[in-house]
């Protein structure tokens, strides 16, 4: 038999519904479950991306050591390794998608309880809803092939490199000099300076992008410093300012509502008490049959759309709305108009 919850238990109201907080919090619970096993089984194979990279360069090596002229096998694994990097950086950026969800919750939901009153960020919902309605990555691709680069692979081709060289240096013979290795590295028709030419142009390539990616650190999975390469005394105390320091870089998309309506007044209730957003009302003309009636502008997010539709479809079917993304709008319950 489960008790009655009290009459007074606290309500959390989100546009134009209820929800208990016992309620809320238990689907919070799941939902976090559920954003944490799928982050893991993403992390789980990220690590199978790379065993098979292992594998492959043990085997190849091997084999390449136990023939003669198997060098040619090695640059074929160095060829693999590559398209496991590249299918290891596709996984990482799904798997920073679920950590993203979960480092949201982490803070403005979880951490918020511990710190009563509870009161998570303003707009915490809205990039957690904004998120699940239209997934994007939370890091480029440069960042996830960089990351995955120096973290795991950058010592793979180095004893990838490393085989190479002394399987030409080595086998079947050693070499009195450096032109006999380079005759050795031949691949066919292809002569062996080319050959050396091409390897040494890759390793460098790769080095490059490993440096040049460094400074990218949007990923909301990996640890990484809050604040820049500032230092500031121990006895200065500075609040933290500006976005979460593991949020993506990326504004979220905003939009701009026109609704041409006969019921003006009605609409616009109902957008300042359900939707809890500014409206401006403009003048309007329409040029075919002469009426006059009222433009509403509405500035909203993506996750607004469906109530909007709703209500004006509700009062005034026959209205007329347009929506446009904008590139910034500035103001409360958006970006900030002053830089803090």
């Amino acid at each position: 038999m489960t008790t009655p919850l009290p009459s007074n238990e606290p309500v959390w109201t989100f546009r134009g519904y209820q929800l208990k907080a016992s309620e809320f919090t238990t689907a919070m619970v799941h939902f976090f479950r559920a954003e944490v096993q799928r982050a893991n089984v993403w992390r789980q194979r990220l690590d199978t991306t790379t065993n098979w990279a292992v594998v492959t360069t043990g085997a190849a090596i091997s084999f390449a050591f136990t023939q003669s002229g198997g060098h040619p096998v090695i640059l074929l694994n160095l060829l693999l390794v590559t398209i496991f990097l590249i299918m290891e950086t596709r996984r990482y950026r799904y798997y920073e998608l679920w950590a993203s969800r979960i480092r949201l919750m982490e803070t403005d939901f979880f951490a918020a309880m511990l710190v009563p009153p509870f009161h998570p960020a303003a707009d915490w919902a809205e990039s957690l809803a904004e998120n699940l309605l239209t997934p994007h990555f939370p890091i480029s691709q440069w960042e996830a092939f960089g990351r995955r680069l120096r973290r795991n692979y950058l010592w793979i081709y180095a004893i990838v490199g490393l085989a190479w060289l002394g399987n030409l240096w080595f086998l079947p013979t050693p070499v009195e000099d450096y032109h006999e290795a380079l005759a050795r590295a031949a691949l066919g028709h292809i002569p062996g300076e080319w050959t050396t030419a091409l390897v040494a142009a890759f390793f460098l390539t790769m080095g490059l992008i490993a440096v040049v990616t460094a400074p990218l650190q949007q990923a909301p999975g990996e640890v990484l410093p809050r604040y820049g390469a500032e230092k500031v005394s121990e006895s200065t105390t500075r609040p933290r300012s500006g976005p979460a320091w593991f949020r993506p870089s990326a504004r979220r998309e905003q939009n701009l509502a026109f609704i041409i309506t006969e019921q003006a007044e009605n609409i616009c209730q109902r957008i300042l008490s359900d939707m809890r957003r500014g409206v401006t009302t403009l003048p309007g003309k329409g040029a075919y049959t002469g009426q006059e009636r009222a433009v509403l502008m509405v500035a909203l997010t993506i996750t607004e759309f469906a109530q909007l539709k709703a209500i004006v479809a509700e009062l005034d079917p026959n209205a007329f709305v347009i929506i446009a993304p904008v590139k910034s709008i500035f103001g409360r319950g958006f970006s900030p108009l002053r830089a803090e």
